[in-house]
């Protein structure tokens, strides 16, 4: 079968891959509880049904998206017809993460796939009983010179990344993206690197504080913190801090209860490496609710931390995981000078009922993409575009984009023979002048 040319294959495909999905989603559920305790409910909601989504999305508008698209032609082309082809890059190379082992692994693959390529699919090797179904659902969905799953550690990864690939997309942390992007270098491959950063949220004095600590507990505790979208830090105006930190005590007490160990409804850390990283960041003079860990289940509670110092620990880098400092500001200036001493980050969240002070700080700062009084949501919608900027990413997708990202736009020309202006051929003699007022007038 030709995917690179036959749009039919292409949806041929990703029914097929539909369907299997559909029958083994109580199986993908499955593992994620066993690898690291994933809630069902947030399995379905962050991982099967969106891919499910997705694919759906794709299978409704595949022929459009493929179809050429006629653009407006120069003048200085006349008569011509111009247009933009779509074709596959070729051999791609998708490398997924963890926290996200299922979704993150199958959109930028059905996308991939839909954009007629073949492609090579590194699963997380830390998530092991998700990449085992991964491998079984894609063995059963395509042939092998189609789509391959390569499961495996680092040295899997090193060696995938020695050869030469037509495009990369990676998913993950910073300092792997930094090594994926110097591997595609070698070869002038392209690249999109979805990594993270230090996404701050910052409340003023207008807010709904109840109401935002509802939704930010959210957004932070959902996978246990482990969501390159989550707040890493909030920035409240110092006279509501108090109040605020009451409402996200109160709501986390209501999301998991008063022992969130024994809740259905969180997760664990992946492994217990990341386990000790976080629990290395939690200065116990500076808790203010949580605090509470556990080897042995690589688990760490929701963790409210008031007034850290921007050169503490937990400041330094993208958290990741559970904890949540609290700083509070009295004025914009402050703001400032927390928010720029970081890179630019993979999200920014902003909690107001003044619209001044919301624009104000979207237009300011330059970040991947957020919201206005909400947390983590714009993910969900497929007409907004899914990417950092500087050192949260290169490069975007999600639904029509993700097409694109995997597709080489070709520009064509087709020129008419009925008319052939003899200004552009030499000899040049006594055509400058003609051409530059021609020039000017477009």
């Amino acid at each position: 079968m030709n995917y690179k040319t036959n749009i039919a294959h292409r949806k041929e495909a990703l029914i097929k891959l539909l369907d299997v999905i559909i029958t083994h989603e109580n199986e993908i559920i499955e593992a994620l509880y066993s690898d690291f305790r994933k809630p069902a409910f947030e399995a379905v909601l962050t991982e099967t049904n969106y891919v499910i989504s997705d694919l759906k999305d794709t299978i409704k508008n595949l022929n459009k998206w493929a179809k050429p698209k006629r653009v407006f032609p120069s003048i200085l082309n006349f008569p011509s017809t111009d247009y933009i082809y779509k074709e596959p890059y070729g051999k791609i190379l998708i490398i997924a993460p963890w926290n996200y082992p299922f979704q993150l692994a199958l959109c930028p693959l059905i996308s991939a796939v839909a954009a007629g390529n073949q492609v090579v699919l590194k699963p997380s090797e830390l998530t092991p009983k998700t990449s085992e179904i991964i491998t079984k659902i894609i063995t059963k969905t395509f042939l092998v010179n189609h789509v391959e799953v390569m499961e495996g550690g680092v040295e899997v990864s090193q060696k995938l990344l020695s050869q030469r690939w037509d495009y990369i997309f990676f998913t993950g942390s910073v300092p792997v993206g930094k090594i994926v992007a110097k591997a595609a270098a070698e070869n002038l491959t392209p690249v999109t690197l979805e990594l993270g950063g230090k996404n701050p949220c910052i409340i003023d004095n207008t807010a709904n504080l109840k109401l935002a600590a509802k939704r930010i507990v959210w957004g932070k505790f959902i996978n246990a913190g482990q969501t390159c979208i989550a707040p890493d830090y909030i920035l409240i105006q110092k006279d509501m801090k108090n109040h605020f930190m009451e409402f996200m005590k109160l709501e986390i007490i209501k999301a998991y209860g008063e022992n969130p160990k024994l809740s259905p409804d969180y997760a664990r850390i992946i492994n217990e490496k990341n386990w000790l990283r976080l629990a290395n960041m939690i200065e116990e003079k500076k808790v203010f609710f949580g605090g509470h860990t556990n080897i042995e289940e690589c688990y760490i509670a929701p963790t409210l931390v008031d007034e850290t110092g921007v050169d503490s620990l937990i400041m330094q880098d993208e958290i990741f995981g559970p904890l949540l400092p609290i700083l509070s500001y009295e004025n914009d200036a402050e703001i400032n000078t927390i928010i720029s001493k970081y890179e630019k980050p993979l999200s920014l969240y902003v909690f107001t009922e003044d619209k001044k002070f919301a624009q104000k700080i979207i237009k300011k700062y330059s970040f991947g993409g957020g919201c206005i009084n909400d947390t983590v949501v714009h993910f969900s919608n497929k007409r907004l575009p899914f990417g950092g900027v500087g050192h949260s990413g290169i490069g975007a997708y999600h639904g029509r984009l993700s097409f694109d990202t995997f597709s080489h736009k070709k520009a064509i020309v087709k020129k008419a023979n009925w008319l052939d202006l003899p200004m552009r051929y030499a000899p040049y003699k006594d055509k400058l002048k003609s051409i530059q007022k021609l020039l000017k007038w477009l």
